[in-house]
């Protein structure tokens, strides 16, 4: 990658000098040593259905499984998410990591694994079983080698990450919680390391009237097309800038009921990205103001009144919030020095939309890291994972972790 950012000497120093402290370097051989395990456990937590919003049978056997490998303090929340904490000596940071349990899948869906030489093949295969698997990895190489953090580290399993989810479970541990640092794993790549969090605003905006007859009623009736073509026309022409990259698109429309009808309902549903809150409310405010404007001119047009004309309901269906963490931010100089240690290539320093999105929007260091091996076909019933490297990721977080949460030799990064 060209133009990456510099890497501060002394939190490579740090990480490399924890990676040879004589417990951290027995975790590591146990997690590769566990990859078969561990491999298991990602089928068997697979083959349990977790759409969005009922994720309850997976959050269970996650809970079941923290407790069986040490952890005593462990709860469902008020949301459905799943916290273990693992408590360090005292006076530390609260790290969390995170994986999410749920699904795009609904329930119905054939989850059953099928094994084909190191492929395993089905939805959710990889996301993110592979991500609760890597989260499951880490506690259970702290707990078997008895390393012990000055922070306290919590390990979450999330609902509602996917889809309509909207993040739900990752927001609330943050809006609930005092979290000093966050790290999500999501995806397979160990060479992507999360610098921004893309936030989304999206919009079901429905365009309500009598609507009539195109031939008899013409002159009389605004249409709700009409409007929604007058506002698509002045959404097309908002600019914005390229940095923070920012994005709008009106994604579906639908209305009307036949060709010779001036129609009395249309909707569409508008996406609005950013990594800058402040940009995405704007563009928003924009695209929210070119609806309101469209409907004017329409039932101007005709000669009707407001009030007797088109009305504009707004149905908020998106909320993730965006940020961006300065690339001298602990959480991410942590994450690049546990890679060069362990000698992954950063192939990908880049913004997207996970878990970290609400830390980062809440500024709490945070990053979203990978869990290892390769998964294919994500949101397909073609879903795919090769197990390969998986070791790399639970590796991975566990380095990152114990910088930033600290150990018995060493001051933890975060404050």
């Amino acid at each position: 990658m060209k133009n990456i950012p510099a890497l501060d000497p002394k939190v490579l120093g740090l990480v490399t000098e924890i990676s040879k402290e004589p417990k951290v370097e027995a975790a590591i051989a146990f997690i590769k040593d566990q990859t078969e395990v561990a491999m298991l456990e990602q089928i068997e937590l697979c083959e349990i259905e977790a759409p969005t919003f009922h994720e309850e049978k997976r959050a269970a056997s996650v809970a079941e499984r923290m407790r069986q490998y040490g952890l005593t303090d462990v709860h469902i929340d008020e949301i459905g998410n799943v916290i273990g904490i693992r408590k360090g000596s005292g006076n530390g940071p609260v790290l969390a990591i995170g994986a999410h349990m749920d699904s795009v899948f609904p329930a119905g869906t054939d989850v059953k694994v099928k094994k084909e030489g190191n492929i395993y093949r089905a939805p959710g295969i990889g996301d993110n079983c592979s991500g609760l698997r890597a989260l499951l990895q880490v506690l259970r190489a702290l707990e078997k080698e008895d390393i012990r953090t000055v922070g306290d580290i919590w390990f979450v399993g999330t609902v509602g990450e996917e889809g309509n989810g909207d993040i739900r479970g990752s927001k609330h541990l943050c809006a609930n919680n005092k979290l000093d640092g966050f790290v999500a794993i999501d995806s397979t790549d160990v060479g992507r390391v999360l610098y921004g969090a893309v936030g989304s605003h999206r919009w079901r905006l429905a365009v309500d009237g009598t609507g009539g007859h195109s031939f008899a009623d013409f002159g009389k009736t605004p249409s709700a097309i009409h409007a929604v073509c007058r506002a698509g026309n002045i959404i097309a022409d908002i600019k914005v800038p390229e940095d923070p990259k920012t994005t709008f698109t009106i994604g579906t429309i639908k209305g009307g009921t036949t060709v010779n009808t001036i129609s009395a309902h249309c909707e569409v549903d508008v996406d609005i990205r950013s990594v800058s809150n402040d940009e995405l409310l704007r563009v928003e405010s924009e695209v929210l103001g070119a609806f309101e404007k469209a409907i004017k001119e329409e039932n101007a047009r005709w000669g009707v009144a407001d009030e007797n004309g088109l009305k504009l309901t707004k149905t908020m269906i998106g909320n993730r919030p965006g940020g961006l963490r300065p690339h001298s931010c602990p959480v991410l100089q942590a994450a690049r020095s546990a890679q060069k240690t362990l000698g992954i290539e950063l192939t990908n320093y880049a913004m997207s939309s996970t878990d970290a999105n609400a830390p980062m929007s809440h500024n709490i260091p945070a990053t979203c890291l990978c869990s290892g091996g390769k998964g294919i076909g994500a949101h397909t019933l073609k879903e795919h994972f090769i197990m390969e490297k998986t070791e790399l990721g639970p590796q991975l977080v566990l380095l990152t972790a114990l910088a930033l949460a600290g150990t018995e030799t060493t001051k933890p990064l975060l404050g």
